[in-house]
């Protein structure tokens, strides 16, 4: 199993990978490799486009792009705030009664003593 390393088209992060991974993720996103993080992201934003699927996937990696390319120069900044970016994006996609049932007092195991 030979190791190879490979650069995020997104962010400019270098991993190394396998041969057959490196293929998989070039597979899936129009020849092009990204991190896991960026991956991630890509299908964020595919999961909100409503174009047709090959669409969807060129127009979410511009979009990812786009954002990687504000943060270039600092990577500890662009892993932060795509983290943050998924994390608000996931959020945003619970059902409301689940969000305020997670952060309510009454759901919570301490009980008031009387």
């Amino acid at each position: 199993m030979e190791v190879d390393s490979a650069n995020c088209e997104c962010c400019g992060l270098r991993e190394d990978c396998t041969q057959a991974y490196i293929a998989q993720v070039k597979a899936s996103f129009d020849g092009k490799w990204l991190c896991g993080l960026c991956a991630e992201a890509v299908r964020d934003e595919m999961k909100n486009c409503k174009k047709e699927e090959e669409e969807k996937t060129e127009d979410a990696m511009k979009a990812h792009m786009s954002f990687c390319s504000t943060f270039r120069s600092n990577p500890a900044v662009r892993v932060a705030d795509g983290m943050r970016q998924m994390l608000r994006r996931r959020s945003s996609d619970l059902p409301t009664s689940k969000k305020t049932a997670s952060f309510s007092p009454s759901s919570s195991s301490v009980k008031k003593k009387k």
